[in-house]
């Protein structure tokens, strides 16, 4: 791990979404150089599923060595912002550092993408983060050390990367966008920069997207932490930059990255928005062997004369009423290619039922896909994730449920199909 120089001693920072996953990360590593963090966060009472409350993560802080001041903030409310701002002022006497890292996700295609959640991701991605930005700098202004860093993307206009889910792209976009400009805006006088992943990293939005499993192809937050610290210790002049953690890090000459490995030594999944295309991750991990899942079927596997109705046969034979009960969705498959077809899965009544057609009722989740691509997904040869993310997969309406669907394929798997 990158060493602590100590020159964020005395620092303030105020760091939205730091209760948890990587804002926390960033908080723990400006701690142990002795930094005041405002931590900015919605979690006060434990989360059912959810790590971590503003007050454990304030724990945390103050064992490492800072000083801590958990606030309770919704960043789309302009109030409570204004509020943690001022008690972060009176308490430690100013702000030095802002990290705008709370955002919101939602993976899904225009038209399934409720105005509820495009409002969500906009609300916290772009609105929050030019807000908590607008009420912060008028304190920074006043800091010989000020920073604005934003855990956003470079903007990389290939529409790869907003036609599965532009409201998301949107969002993420209008981070970096407020990058672009209030670096110039405030140059000489604040440094404004944002910091992307190379690399998938563990956090609690990764393991509901990708599933159980996806954590070795992750790297942990600690990646982010450091080159978050390498950045924030620079001059202010050190401004407008759309950097990458692996490549700030490279810069001050780390070369074992597998010490941010969670699995080290397995491939990793790149993230998104970087010059790696969708459509190439799927290759990209198969060439660099990264696990089973993403290899190619052994070319002397004898093909069967029906391999979607004998994946239903499986399907059939792994349903039960604990099944239904813990997923409570209706899905419908409709299928191109060699085998195509509609099929559907009904696991919302009895004991579940599975075959050719349409549902019983209208479909929770229309899944879009290559007949041969389904195979491959329910034998545990192509994930859910890099067949969506690869645009091998189009999936129209829950996504919740559609990460549930990945519970049955473990037990198909199992049942050794």
């Amino acid at each position: 791990m990158l060493q602590n120089t100590g020159k964020l001693a005395g620092c303030t920072l105020f760091i939205t979404g730091a209760s948890r996953g990587i804002g926390k990360a960033i908080a723990l590593k400006a701690a142990r150089d002795g930094a005041n963090i405002v931590i900015a966060a919605k979690t006060a009472e434990p989360h059912p599923k959810l790590p971590g409350t503003i007050f454990t993560a304030a724990d945390e802080v103050e064992a490492a060595g800072g000083k801590a001041l958990p606030c309770v903030v919704d960043i789309r409310d302009e109030q409570q912002i204004g509020a943690a701002v001022q008690k972060a002022v009176e308490t430690f006497g100013g702000i030095d550092i802002l990290v705008n890292n709370a955002s919101a996700i939602s993976l899904t295609g225009t038209l399934e993408t409720p105005m509820k959640k495009v409002d969500l991701m906009l609300g916290i991605n772009l609105r929050g983060t030019y807000l908590t930005s607008k009420l912060v700098i008028p304190h920074l202004l006043k800091s010989r050390s000020a920073h604005i860093l934003n855990l956003s993307p470079p903007l990389n206009m290939n529409p790869v990367w907003f036609k599965n889910h532009t409201a998301y792209t949107m969002a993420k976009y209008g981070m970096s966008m407020c990058v672009l400009g209030m670096a110039e805006e405030f140059r000489g006088q604040i440094a404004v920069n944002a910091l992307w992943p190379k690399t998938a990293i563990q956090t609690a939005a990764m393991d509901m997207l990708g599933g159980e499993g996806v954590g070795k192809q992750c790297r942990t937050a600690d990646i982010i932490a450091d080159a978050a610290y390498a950045i924030l210790t620079k001059p202010k002049d050190y401004t407008g930059r759309f950097l990458v953690d692996e490549d700030v890090l490279r810069e001050l000459g780390v070369k074992d990255f597998d010490q941010y490995a969670v699995q080290p030594g397995h491939p990793l999944l790149p993230d998104f928005f970087l010059d790696e295309a969708p459509e190439n991750l799927v290759k990209h991990m198969e060439e660099h062997g990264a696990t089973p899942a993403f290899k190619p079927p052994s070319s002397d596997t004898p093909r069967s004369g029906g391999p979607i109705e004998s994946t239903f046969d499986v399907i059939r034979g792994v349903l039960n009423e604990d099944v239904v009960k813990s997923t409570q969705g209706i899905y419908r498959f409709d299928l191109s290619g060699e085998h195509s077809g509609v099929w559907f899965l009904d696991l919302k009544s009895g004991s579940g039922s599975a075959g050719k057609g349409e549902p019983p009722v209208k479909a929770d989740v229309v899944m879009t896909m290559d007949s041969s691509d389904f195979t491959k997904m329910f034998s545990g040869k192509l994930k859910p994730t890099m067949a969506f993310m690869s645009g091998k997969l189009r999936i129209k309406g829950d996504m919740t449920l559609a990460i549930k669907l990945e519970k049955l394929m473990g037990r198909m798997n199992k049942a050794k199909l």
